[in-house]
Protein backbone atom coordinates (compact mmCIF):
# COMPACT_ATOMS: atom_id res chain seq x y z
CA UNK A 1 0.00 0.00 0.00
CA UNK A 2 1.41 3.46 -1.07
CA UNK A 3 0.50 6.69 0.57
CA UNK A 4 1.46 10.45 -0.77
CA UNK A 5 1.19 13.38 0.56
CA UNK A 6 2.70 16.89 -1.03
CA UNK A 7 4.07 19.27 1.86
CA UNK A 8 2.18 22.80 1.71
CA UNK A 9 2.85 24.62 4.27
CA UNK A 10 5.38 27.74 4.03
CA UNK A 11 8.01 26.76 7.02
CA UNK A 12 10.21 23.80 6.47
CA UNK A 13 9.20 20.39 8.65
CA UNK A 14 10.93 17.34 9.98
CA UNK A 15 10.15 14.55 8.44
CA UNK A 16 9.38 12.90 11.82
CA UNK A 17 7.68 15.84 12.78
CA UNK A 18 4.91 15.71 9.61
CA UNK A 19 4.69 11.82 10.21
CA UNK A 20 3.31 12.57 13.37
CA UNK A 21 1.06 14.83 12.33
CA UNK A 22 -0.48 12.46 9.56
CA UNK A 23 -0.71 10.00 12.66
CA UNK A 24 2.24 7.82 11.38
CA UNK A 25 3.28 6.51 15.06
CA UNK A 26 7.11 5.54 16.28
CA UNK A 27 6.45 2.15 16.08
CA UNK A 28 4.83 1.98 12.35
CA UNK A 29 7.57 4.76 11.03
CA UNK A 30 10.10 1.66 12.68
CA UNK A 31 8.50 -0.92 10.75
CA UNK A 32 8.11 0.74 7.34
CA UNK A 33 12.00 1.79 7.88
CA UNK A 34 12.58 -1.98 9.02
CA UNK A 35 10.60 -4.67 8.08
CA UNK A 36 10.30 -4.27 3.53
CA UNK A 37 8.47 -0.59 3.74
CA UNK A 38 9.93 2.68 2.66
CA UNK A 39 10.21 6.07 3.32
CA UNK A 40 10.89 8.91 0.06
CA UNK A 41 10.69 12.35 -0.36
CA UNK A 42 10.77 13.16 -3.97
CA UNK A 43 10.97 9.45 -5.05
CA UNK A 44 14.27 9.48 -3.22
CA UNK A 45 14.76 7.52 -0.22
CA UNK A 46 14.38 9.60 2.86
CA UNK A 47 15.31 9.67 6.64
CA UNK A 48 13.42 10.77 9.47
CA UNK A 49 15.66 13.74 10.26
CA UNK A 50 15.40 15.01 6.75
CA UNK A 51 13.97 18.29 6.75
CA UNK A 52 11.01 18.39 4.13
CA UNK A 53 10.07 22.09 2.07
CA UNK A 54 7.40 23.39 0.43
CA UNK A 55 5.94 21.24 -2.94
CA UNK A 56 8.06 18.41 -1.52
CA UNK A 57 6.00 15.04 -2.21
CA UNK A 58 6.44 12.23 0.75
CA UNK A 59 5.70 8.79 0.08
CA UNK A 60 5.46 5.79 2.33
CA UNK A 61 5.18 2.21 1.32
CA UNK A 62 3.88 -0.01 3.93
CA UNK A 63 5.56 -3.32 4.19
CA UNK A 64 3.89 -6.81 3.88
CA UNK A 65 1.91 -7.96 6.85
CA UNK A 66 2.13 -11.03 7.85
CA UNK A 67 -0.56 -13.03 10.47
CA UNK A 68 0.83 -13.14 14.13
CA UNK A 69 -0.76 -16.69 14.54
CA UNK A 70 -1.65 -19.46 12.64
CA UNK A 71 -3.57 -18.20 9.44
CA UNK A 72 -6.85 -17.86 9.66
CA UNK A 73 -9.17 -20.01 7.56
CA UNK A 74 -10.83 -18.42 4.66
CA UNK A 75 -14.41 -18.92 4.29
CA UNK A 76 -16.21 -18.09 0.90
CA UNK A 77 -19.51 -17.34 1.91
CA UNK A 78 -20.36 -13.69 0.46
CA UNK A 79 -20.00 -10.23 2.09
CA UNK A 80 -23.13 -7.91 2.36
CA UNK A 81 -20.86 -4.71 1.38
CA UNK A 82 -22.03 -1.40 2.07
CA UNK A 83 -18.89 0.49 1.10
CA UNK A 84 -15.04 -0.66 0.05
CA UNK A 85 -12.30 2.12 -0.83
CA UNK A 86 -8.73 0.92 -0.43
CA UNK A 87 -8.26 1.86 3.27
CA UNK A 88 -11.78 0.78 4.03
CA UNK A 89 -14.38 -2.08 4.27
CA UNK A 90 -17.67 -1.56 5.88
CA UNK A 91 -20.21 -4.65 5.77
CA UNK A 92 -23.34 -5.76 6.95
CA UNK A 93 -22.91 -8.28 9.60
CA UNK A 94 -26.05 -10.82 9.74
CA UNK A 95 -27.19 -12.63 12.95
CA UNK A 96 -25.23 -15.76 14.14
CA UNK A 97 -22.08 -14.73 12.88
CA UNK A 98 -19.03 -14.05 15.19
CA UNK A 99 -17.27 -11.25 14.21
CA UNK A 100 -13.41 -12.84 14.58
CA UNK A 101 -13.11 -16.52 14.73
CA UNK A 102 -13.24 -18.94 17.98
CA UNK A 103 -11.64 -21.87 19.59
CA UNK A 104 -15.16 -23.22 19.02
CA UNK A 105 -14.79 -25.69 15.60
CA UNK A 106 -17.66 -23.79 13.17
CA UNK A 107 -16.58 -20.11 14.45
CA UNK A 108 -13.01 -20.60 13.70
CA UNK A 109 -13.78 -21.30 10.40
CA UNK A 110 -16.49 -19.04 9.81
CA UNK A 111 -16.84 -15.94 11.41
CA UNK A 112 -16.86 -12.46 9.59
CA UNK A 113 -12.85 -12.39 9.44
CA UNK A 114 -12.53 -16.03 7.89
CA UNK A 115 -15.20 -14.38 5.12
CA UNK A 116 -13.32 -10.96 4.74
CA UNK A 117 -10.01 -13.51 4.46
CA UNK A 118 -11.90 -15.02 1.98
CA UNK A 119 -13.01 -12.16 -0.27
CA UNK A 120 -9.70 -10.53 0.20
CA UNK A 121 -8.22 -13.96 -1.53
CA UNK A 122 -11.26 -13.98 -4.66
CA UNK A 123 -9.80 -10.68 -5.27
CA UNK A 124 -6.67 -11.52 -5.37
CA UNK A 125 -5.36 -9.01 -2.77
CA UNK A 126 -1.93 -9.11 -1.23
CA UNK A 127 -3.14 -8.12 2.09
CA UNK A 128 -5.03 -11.31 4.17
CA UNK A 129 -4.51 -9.68 8.01
CA UNK A 130 -7.95 -8.18 8.96
CA UNK A 131 -8.39 -5.12 10.92
CA UNK A 132 -11.63 -5.45 12.68
CA UNK A 133 -12.17 -1.39 13.82
CA UNK A 134 -15.81 -2.02 15.21
CA UNK A 135 -16.76 -5.32 16.66
CA UNK A 136 -20.25 -6.70 17.25
CA UNK A 137 -21.88 -9.68 19.46
CA UNK A 138 -22.55 -12.87 17.93
CA UNK A 139 -26.73 -11.91 17.13
CA UNK A 140 -25.98 -8.39 16.88
CA UNK A 141 -26.87 -7.38 13.51
CA UNK A 142 -25.37 -4.38 10.77
CA UNK A 143 -23.00 -2.27 10.49
CA UNK A 144 -19.08 -3.47 10.88
CA UNK A 145 -16.34 -1.27 10.11
CA UNK A 146 -12.72 -2.97 8.75
CA UNK A 147 -9.55 -1.07 7.89
CA UNK A 148 -7.98 -2.66 5.13
CA UNK A 149 -4.13 -1.97 6.22
CA UNK A 150 -2.02 -1.09 9.37
CA UNK A 151 -2.48 2.37 9.24
CA UNK A 152 -5.69 2.69 8.47
CA UNK A 153 -6.68 0.89 11.54
CA UNK A 154 -4.09 2.81 13.29
CA UNK A 155 -5.93 6.69 12.30
CA UNK A 156 -9.15 4.83 13.25
CA UNK A 157 -8.27 3.87 16.76
CA UNK A 158 -7.40 7.27 17.38
CA UNK A 159 -11.45 8.81 16.80
CA UNK A 160 -12.30 5.49 19.15
CA UNK A 161 -10.05 7.01 21.96
CA UNK A 162 -11.66 10.52 21.28
CA UNK A 163 -14.82 9.39 21.02
CA UNK A 164 -15.57 10.87 17.58
CA UNK A 165 -16.91 7.54 15.99
CA UNK A 166 -20.45 7.75 15.38
CA UNK A 167 -22.66 4.53 16.10
CA UNK A 168 -26.58 4.19 16.19
CA UNK A 169 -28.90 1.00 16.69
CA UNK A 170 -31.94 0.53 16.94
CA UNK A 171 -33.60 -2.03 19.65
CA UNK A 172 -36.64 -3.41 20.34
CA UNK A 173 -37.19 -3.47 24.68
CA UNK A 174 -39.11 -5.92 25.96
CA UNK A 175 -42.54 -3.67 27.30
CA UNK A 176 -43.98 -0.61 26.92
CA UNK A 177 -42.27 2.92 27.67
CA UNK A 178 -43.05 6.20 26.88
CA UNK A 179 -39.83 8.13 27.80
CA UNK A 180 -38.84 10.26 24.78
CA UNK A 181 -35.63 10.75 25.17
CA UNK A 182 -32.94 9.57 28.15
CA UNK A 183 -29.53 9.06 29.17
CA UNK A 184 -28.36 5.76 31.15
CA UNK A 185 -24.52 6.76 32.35
CA UNK A 186 -23.94 3.52 34.28
CA UNK A 187 -20.37 1.75 34.90
CA UNK A 188 -20.50 -2.17 33.73
CA UNK A 189 -18.64 -5.17 34.59
CA UNK A 190 -18.24 -9.00 34.61
CA UNK A 191 -20.98 -10.83 36.08
CA UNK A 192 -19.02 -13.12 39.25
CA UNK A 193 -19.03 -16.62 38.03
CA UNK A 194 -19.36 -15.80 34.47
CA UNK A 195 -17.32 -15.66 31.46
CA UNK A 196 -19.61 -13.78 29.30
CA UNK A 197 -22.24 -12.09 31.10
CA UNK A 198 -22.03 -8.67 32.43
CA UNK A 199 -23.95 -6.10 34.87
CA UNK A 200 -24.49 -2.66 36.14
CA UNK A 201 -21.76 -2.75 39.33
CA UNK A 202 -19.99 0.54 40.94
CA UNK A 203 -16.69 -0.97 40.22
CA UNK A 204 -17.13 -1.36 36.39
CA UNK A 205 -15.72 0.66 33.51
CA UNK A 206 -17.43 3.92 32.70
CA UNK A 207 -20.49 3.61 30.60
CA UNK A 208 -23.07 5.53 28.26
CA UNK A 209 -25.67 5.19 26.18
CA UNK A 210 -28.15 7.49 24.85
CA UNK A 211 -32.13 6.10 24.08
CA UNK A 212 -34.89 8.21 21.57
CA UNK A 213 -38.16 6.84 21.24
CA UNK A 214 -39.17 5.58 17.77
CA UNK A 215 -42.38 3.77 18.27
CA UNK A 216 -44.51 1.05 20.47
CA UNK A 217 -44.74 -2.19 18.63
CA UNK A 218 -47.41 -4.90 20.09
CA UNK A 219 -45.91 -5.80 23.92
CA UNK A 220 -42.43 -4.04 22.80
CA UNK A 221 -40.78 -0.54 22.27
CA UNK A 222 -38.82 0.82 19.70
CA UNK A 223 -35.62 3.12 20.35
CA UNK A 224 -32.85 4.41 18.38
CA UNK A 225 -29.53 3.93 20.95
CA UNK A 226 -26.55 5.61 20.38
CA UNK A 227 -23.29 4.51 22.34
CA UNK A 228 -20.82 6.87 24.14
CA UNK A 229 -18.87 4.21 25.16
CA UNK A 230 -17.98 0.62 24.28
CA UNK A 231 -18.36 -1.64 26.62
CA UNK A 232 -19.11 -5.58 26.11
CA UNK A 233 -22.96 -6.02 25.72
CA UNK A 234 -23.36 -2.42 27.51
CA UNK A 235 -26.76 -1.58 25.09
CA UNK A 236 -28.04 -5.34 26.79
CA UNK A 237 -26.83 -4.88 30.25
CA UNK A 238 -28.42 -1.31 30.36
CA UNK A 239 -31.53 -1.97 29.14
CA UNK A 240 -31.65 -5.20 31.04
CA UNK A 241 -31.12 -3.00 34.17
CA UNK A 242 -33.94 -0.75 33.26
CA UNK A 243 -36.12 -3.90 33.58
CA UNK A 244 -36.61 -3.49 29.85
CA UNK A 245 -34.30 -5.98 28.21
CA UNK A 246 -33.90 -6.52 24.27
CA UNK A 247 -36.76 -8.78 23.31
CA UNK A 248 -34.94 -12.03 22.38
CA UNK A 249 -32.17 -11.53 24.62
CA UNK A 250 -32.01 -15.29 26.46
CA UNK A 251 -28.55 -14.24 28.52
CA UNK A 252 -30.83 -11.00 29.86
CA UNK A 253 -34.07 -12.62 30.65
CA UNK A 254 -35.46 -10.67 27.10
CA UNK A 255 -39.19 -11.56 25.85
CA UNK A 256 -39.09 -14.66 23.33
CA UNK A 257 -41.15 -13.54 20.89
CA UNK A 258 -41.04 -15.11 17.20
CA UNK A 259 -39.85 -14.56 14.44
CA UNK A 260 -36.71 -13.23 17.28
CA UNK A 261 -34.68 -15.90 17.90
CA UNK A 262 -31.95 -13.47 18.95
CA UNK A 263 -31.73 -10.22 20.70
CA UNK A 264 -32.94 -7.47 18.69
CA UNK A 265 -30.38 -5.23 18.26
CA UNK A 266 -28.94 -3.65 14.83
CA UNK A 267 -26.58 -1.43 13.90
CA UNK A 268 -28.16 0.79 11.65
CA UNK A 269 -25.67 4.32 11.34
CA UNK A 270 -22.36 4.72 11.45
CA UNK A 271 -20.36 7.72 10.84
CA UNK A 272 -16.78 8.81 10.89
CA UNK A 273 -13.82 10.53 9.83
CA UNK A 274 -12.09 9.47 6.96
CA UNK A 275 -8.61 10.71 7.08
CA UNK A 276 -8.14 9.63 3.41
CA UNK A 277 -10.35 11.60 2.11
CA UNK A 278 -10.28 14.54 4.63
CA UNK A 279 -14.18 14.18 5.61
CA UNK A 280 -16.96 12.87 7.78
CA UNK A 281 -18.64 9.90 6.14
CA UNK A 282 -21.85 8.11 7.00
CA UNK A 283 -23.40 5.01 6.24
CA UNK A 284 -26.92 3.46 6.69
CA UNK A 285 -27.97 -0.12 7.01
CA UNK A 286 -31.62 -1.25 7.18
CA UNK A 287 -33.06 -3.53 10.06
CA UNK A 288 -32.80 -7.16 8.91
CA UNK A 289 -35.74 -9.48 8.12
CA UNK A 290 -36.42 -10.52 11.73
CA UNK A 291 -36.88 -6.99 13.20
CA UNK A 292 -38.83 -6.35 10.11
CA UNK A 293 -41.41 -9.00 10.20
CA UNK A 294 -41.61 -8.70 14.05
CA UNK A 295 -42.69 -4.73 13.25
CA UNK A 296 -44.89 -5.60 10.18
CA UNK A 297 -46.77 -8.26 12.76
CA UNK A 298 -47.03 -5.97 15.36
Amino acid sequence: MKIEWIYNEENNCHLKTFLKQKGVSRRLSAKIRHEGGQLLVNNTSGRIVDQIKKGDKITIILPPEHPRKEAVIPSYVPLDIVYEDDHYLIVNKPARLTTIPSPLTEQRTDSLVNRIVGYYKLRGYAQTVVHIATRLDRDTTGLVLVAKHRYAHALIDQQQHAHTIKKEYLALLTGKLTNPHFIVNLPIGRQEGSLIKRRVVASGQFAKTQYWYKKSVGQATLYRIQLHTGRTHQIRVHSAYLKHPLLGDRLYDGAKVLPLQRQALHCAYLRFYHPFLEKDVEFTCELPRDMQQYLANN
